[in-house]
């Protein structure tokens, strides 16, 4: 009964040419990278974030933010060193890739493990939701036109990030480091132009475009007010955990590369952040309001008060877009990977640790895309909506990650180097758990509330899909050898609508498990009087006979409705329970197009009534799929 199409593969040259060839597993090791490509592929959000991390801190001041942003920063900068010296030891501790999912999970039980993994997910796709719709605002800083198409165009990149992640690590290595370097060179003329420009003039330098005024009334300034600007500050910190979690892609010696990394990243963000945060006190600079008419980024105001609205300005906004939209490729680099190591453990689906035909974890990135697209999408592509959810999960993971390396110190280290290993640690943890505690209480009525709501939620779906592998391990383990008793062949279910060569194949296959063959026939009434019914001992008993073989019995189903899968699921049920002690084979014969467009073509019954059998049925009921290939010469 052919009851529905299939499709015979897929384009192999449509897909090399959109993700390149397929990579083998030996081929891993080429696939690593070096400081160059690291910096650009587990730097790009840190490096980003000296973007959007002052800016965020200087919207909360509103009209005092210039007076305030460089001692804010400067706290800032102390505890970027302090996790800095703490990821370091990570790195070397966890070669295989240290994130504080690891070293939670093996120094602090399961639960500080699932939950620094749900901090990570939640910090992960914000990562991506964040970078992209910063990109976008400055986009929008230099060409105000485009403000209405925001989604629009934050949706767009996410979908070219996504095609160049699905090419390989190395490949999107070398896509983004020119744009890195663009970046970085672009900031440092501003702040090297700034800072001489400040220097020469006496500390009062006359900006060639003038900032603009503040649109907000100065704030009451006091702690609470510091405290939330130091909170949204912190966003400029996220991702330095990134290259812990990724030690394994880097070429070896694995820890060294990966260390020289993180000292790179870090130096260069410090050094963006103290220069911006200076400049910004010393040109006036305060922040526009987000998503309204008007708005700037605070870099493209502070690149033109520099150096004017010229080439130069526009050639670093392109910089800056490109940056910030690239950023996500730190999660695109690290969320899979840590879904992977959550999956091994069980607590994720089996699926996300697959690797794909670019040796890349495919399942996680889809994830990740999708995830990021409805966070995008939710909150309209706005920076300033997703700042509040942002920095909760990070600085908790760097918190348990800091923890779990105290413990492990304590654990398995020896001598002063351990002691004062776990001094820093120690130092870390501390400082960014008080971070924590600000960032919560600072943005939870601003929407950090989700973040602290979504963790538990995550945790508890990871725990109970533990529980179900586990359930599914106890059911299914067979500690004893095979067992080759009480064997019996099967019986045959086959339906058929028609006699035709689809029909023969499923019959012929159905005689190599079983003498005892049930076929079904549908009749609605419509049939032609020269049915199936009328020619079956024709076109099947009497050629069985001369074969020596039992002639399969047919029943023909009446349904005067038109309905075909329930009268043959009921039947195939039916017979379940009158042979309680038999296996029912049930082949279903199958149509399999060549062309993939060709599936709408045709009726999707064979699909359901699989799906029915899997849903209904039990352990005695075995599907099989007889498919037939269309124009195959060798049918």
């Amino acid at each position: 009964m052919n009851l529905s199409p299939g499709s015979t593969g897929h384009n192999r040259s449509l897909l090399d040419l959109l993700f390149g060839r397929p990579l083998s597993s030996d081929e891993e090791r080429s696939e690593r990278v070096g400081p160059a490509a690291g910096i650009g592929i587990f730097g790009l959000d840190a490096l980003s974030s000296a973007a959007y991390g002052p800016e965020a801190a200087l919207t909360i001041l509103g009209a005092v933010g210039a007076a305030c942003i460089f001692p804010i920063s400067v706290s800032i900068l102390v505890l970027l060193a302090i996790v800095y010296f703490s990821y370091r030891q990570t790195i070397a501790a966890y070669p295989g890739g240290g994130g504080s999912y690891t070293v939670a999970s093996e120094n602090l039980g399961t639960g500080a493990g699932l939950l620094a993994a749900a901090a990570l997910m939640i910090d992960y796709v914000l990562d991506v939701a964040v970078g992209i719709s910063a990109g976008v605002g400055a986009l929008v800083s230099a060409v105000p036109s485009l403000q209405p198409h925001t989604l629009s165009l934050c949706l767009g990149i996410l979908l070219v990030l996504t095609a160049i992640n699905l090419r390989g690590v190395r490949e999107a290595g070398g896509v983004f480091m020119a744009p890195t370097y663009l970046f970085l060179a672009c900031l440092a003329a501003v702040v090297v132009i700034g800072l001489a420009k400040t220097l020469l003039q006496g500390g009062h330098p006359l900006p060639v475009v003038a900032p603009p005024h503040p649109l907000w009334p100065a704030a009451s300034l006091g702690t609470w007010l510091l405290l939330k600007a130091f909170a949204s500050g912190c966003t400029a910190m996220t991702g330095v955990e990134a290259v812990s979690n990724g030690v394994q892609a880097f070429r070896e010696p694995a820890v060294r590369t990966a260390r020289r990394t993180l000292t790179i990243i870090v130096a260069l963000l410090i050094l963006l952040l103290a220069g911006i945060a200076y400049l910004v006190r010393a040109y006036g600079i305060v922040a526009t309001l987000p998503g309204q008419a008007g708005y700037q980024s605070v870099l493209s105001i502070l690149t033109q008060a520099v150096a004017g609205r010229g080439t130069f300005y526009y050639v670093t906004i392109a910089a800056i877009l490109m940056v910030l939209a690239l950023s996500a490729n730190t999660a695109f680099a690290d969320f899979p990977r840590l879904c992977r190591a959550i999956a091994e453990h069980g607590f994720l689906p089996y699926p996300l640790t697959l690797v794909g035909r670019r040796l890349v974890y495919t399942p996680g990135v889809v994830t990740l895309v999708t995830l990021s697209a409805l966070l995008l999408i939710l909150f309209r592509g706005v920076t300033d909506r997703l700042i509040p959810l942002f920095a909760v999960g990070a600085f908790l993971a760097f918190t348990l990650s800091q923890a779990g390396m105290v413990q492990h110190w304590r654990r398995h280290g020896t001598g002063h180097g351990a002691r004062l290993a776990m001094l820093i640690n120690g130092f870390g943890a501390l400082a960014t758990g008080v971070t924590v505690c600000v960032i919560v209480a600072a943005k939870f009525m601003e929407g950090a509330w989700i973040t602290v709501l979504l963790m538990p939620a995550l945790i508890l779906l990871m725990a109970s899909i533990r529980r179900h592998y586990r359930s599914i391990e106890r059911e299914t383990a067979e500690p004893s050898p095979l067992r080759l008793g009480g064997l019996h062949a099967p019986i045959a279910v086959v339906p058929i609508q028609q006699w035709n060569r689809i029909s023969e194949k499923a019959l012929r296959f159905a005689y190599a498990l079983t003498q005892e063959i049930h076929a079904l026939h549908i009749e609605s009434g419509q049939d032609s009087p020269q049915g199936l019914s009328q020619n079956w001992d024709r076109l099947v008993v009497e050629p069985a006979r001369k074969a020596g073989l039992t002639p399969p019995s047919l029943t023909v189903l009446q349904s005067p409705y038109r309905f075909v899968i329930s009268p043959i699921l009921e039947y195939i049920l039916e017979l379940e329970r009158r042979y309680p002690e038999r296996q029912l084979a049930v082949l279903v014969p199958e149509l399999v197009e060549p062309r993939w467009y060709h599936f709408a073509l045709h009726n999707q019954r064979s699909n359901a009534l699989k799906v029915l059998l899997y849903l209904r049925g039990n352990k005695r009921i075995i599907v099989i799929n007889v498919p037939w290939y269309l124009h195959d010469p060798s049918a």
